[in-house]
């Protein structure tokens, strides 16, 4: 990536800019020269999405970040599960709730059938997990049942939304349960994020300790054990990147996928954090596609911020 920044001369201008073209068509790529290539990079990724998309990417040590579309508001689906994990944890600092506290879970708080769930297949008859447990579940697996038992825990959405407001997130809305979201395919809409606001999120958790040292060091573990998704934003990276994420994903129906999403921090091999995040909504692309969209966005954010490190 650094090859055709370095070279300069006059007379190989033309056939540098040749060379970066060819570069682009036959990989799918950009060749990252500088922040105004990276975001036409972002740009010339997202049309092949075929719906809305949304980007949002941020060093945190620097603060240094690209946007597009990073103002307006996308469905999270499972995303959302990120922001409740934090009002839980935040509960647990306050000593309302325990992580080995034991909660039962009945078959009244299943999802739907068209919805994942881990904990309703593997215990039909229902269960008695404790707040650890539902925790993983529906972090690192994106349980849908997990989530509105937590949900519950919290006295609904209504809970989360106002730790949201203690931390003066005004963007990052959580409005309904997963059931709800199961029921009525609108409903998902509800639950929304611009990409600025989510970014504002992660850097919260990462750097501005809003939990305390140990609820940030398990939910850090929960994100970096996401089994979900694995050809989004970690689709491009080196294997063995240190990647923090959360997906989210609609059905689709009628050729129309409402939400794929992922957004975390992905540790570069200097040490410094990249938040990302990247929300694609009613495309009419395939899955592999709207994948490849993350994971490429991914990889040029990652590609770029690694070329500014050897050229230091």
């Amino acid at each position: 990536m650094t090859l055709i920044k370095s070279l300069r001369p006059a007379t190989f201008s033309r056939q540098l800019v040749i060379l970066a073209v060819i570069l682009f068509c036959h990989t799918g790529f950009c060749e990252v020269i500088s922040t105004t290539n990276l975001s036409k990079c972002f740009e010339d990724i997202a049309q092949t999405a075929h719906g809305n998309i949304g980007i949002a990417v941020e060093l945190l040590e620097t603060k240094e970040s690209f946007q597009l579309n990073g103002e307006k508001p996308f469905p999270m689906q499972s995303v959302y599960k990120l922001p409740i994990g934090m009002a839980v944890f935040h509960q647990i600092d306050e000593g309302t709730l325990k992580l080995g506290q034991l909660i039962q879970v009945t078959t009244n708080d299943f999802v739907s059938p068209m919805q994942h769930s881990p904990i309703r297949d593997a215990y039909p008859t229902g269960a008695e997990l404790n707040v650890s447990n539902l925790l993983q579940k529906m972090v690192s697996e994106s349980d849908g049942t997990a989530c509105d038992v937590l949900l519950r825990l919290l006295g609904g959405p209504a809970g989360v939304e106002q730790y949201l407001s203690e931390l003066n997130l005004t963007n990052v809305v959580v409005a309904t349960t997963e059931k709800e979201m199961g029921r009525d395919e609108f409903a998902q809409y509800r639950n929304w994020s611009t990409p600025e606001g989510f970014i504002k999120l992660l850097r919260m958790l990462h750097e501005d300790h809003k939990l305390s040292v140990s609820s940030e060091k398990l939910l850090q573990q929960f994100l970096t054990k996401t089994s979900t998704g694995p050809h989004r934003l970690k689709g491009m990276l080196p294997p063995g990147t240190l990647v923090a994420h959360k997906t989210g994903s609609s059905r689709t129906i009628n050729q129309l996928t409402r939400a794929t999403n992922d957004a975390g921090i992905i540790t570069l091999p200097d040490g410094r954090h990249l938040a990302i995040a990247v929300f694609v909504s009613d495309s009419t692309a395939d899955e592999s596609t709207r994948e490849a969209v993350i994971a490429k966005i991914s990889r040029e954010a990652w590609d770029y911020w690694n070329q500014e490190t050897a050229q230091r």
